[in-house]
């Protein structure tokens, strides 16, 4: 199966223009005969690059409301008993090519008073199944703990979204950035019979390097890694305080998107500095020639010894009983 990572840059704070690039990229994936297009954390609207650049920790401080506020504002509104929604035109794009899409968004949840913002991985079917038609939002994975300064930009999600889906002959899962560090969230992964893993990164090659080779080893799966990335060209004029965010001419994110094979060898290497769509044909007989002497959730498992609670209920503030 042909796989692409869309490793673009968003419009920094700009959700429909970002949006914008999003088909962009769908349709040149789908050109080159992709039929799963995965995209970097928080793509839409943007990761939050302000955080560690403009003391975002000090308590009521007014640029940071307004830098919050704006980013709520771009905030991606998913509500699917609404009649379109902030991503209904990717929905429509990927039932028009065919194509699977793994997003990365700055989530404004409904569910949850409007008024938060969660990262989160949007999957999207390419093709009609008997459980959803194509375009179909199939998930939401809310990330479960926010790293470190993110903390300050978005709420603590749950495992609602810890789920895998089938495209083509394999059977994809996805995670946001550190939650690929958390042994939990992929052995629930690995249980679902995961052989193609997304992990979804802001954009720097530090974080792919090492890690998406070990996921690869240990899960026996191919692991796509794919970024963002984000340079002074990209944060508008008009973002409030921006000299202070990025100096002329300067790289924030430099990408590091990456493919490894279920053996823990590089397929694509981390591409590093510029916006492109990374194609590459993945074979799954090869993750059942590496699954013959390790099997994370089959033969070398023991559910007699150790085994996995996950509660996947979404939670939400109030119970209303009428």
């Amino acid at each position: 199966m042909k796989v692409a990572l869309a490793q673009i840059a968003p419009v920094l704070l700009d959700r429909d223009s970002t949006l914008a690039k999003v088909l962009a990229a769908i349709h040149a994936a789908g050109d080159q005969g992709a039929k799963l297009v995965a995209f970097g954390e928080t793509l839409v609207p943007a990761y939050p690059v302000w955080l560690g650049r403009t003391d975002a920790a000090r308590f009521n401080a007014a640029d940071q409301k307004k830098l919050h506020a704006l980013y709520l504002d771009q905030g991606v509104r998913i509500d699917t008993s609404a009649a379109a929604h902030d991503l209904s035109p990717v929905c429509q794009a990927a039932r028009e090519r065919g194509i699977a899409v793994v997003l990365g968004v700055a989530e404004r949840a409904h569910d949850r008073g409007g008024q938060s913002l969660y990262c989160s991985r949007v999957f999207i079917s390419g093709e009609d199944t008997v459980a959803a038609a194509a375009g179909s939002i199939l998930s939401v994975h809310r990330k479960l703990m926010p790293t470190y300064e993110e903390r300050l930009a978005w709420a603590i999600g749950d495992a609602h979204g810890l789920v895998t889906h089938p495209v083509g002959p394999f059977t994809v899962g996805a995670l946001n950035c550190w939650e690929n560090w958390m042994p939990l969230p992929r052995a629930a992964l690995y249980a679902q019979g995961e052989t193609l893993h997304i992990a979804l990164w802001p954009g720097c090659r530090r974080n792919t390097i090492d890690i998406t080779r070990m996921l690869a080893l240990e899960g026996r799966s191919y692991v796509l890694s794919v970024s963002s990335i984000i340079r002074e060209q990209d944060i508008p004029p008009g973002i409030p305080h921006r000299a202070r965010i990025a100096a002329p001419g300067e790289v924030l994110n430099d990408g590091g998107s990456c493919i490894a094979g279920p053996d823990g060898a590089w397929i694509v290497e981390p591409v590093v500095g510029r916006e492109e769509i990374i194609v590459a044909d993945l074979d799954e007989a090869r993750v059942r020639e590496e699954r013959q002497n390790f099997d994370p959730a089959g033969h070398y498992s023991r559910p007699d010894a150790l085994r996995l609670f996950v509660d996947r209920r979404r939670h939400r503030t109030a119970r209303f009983v009428d």
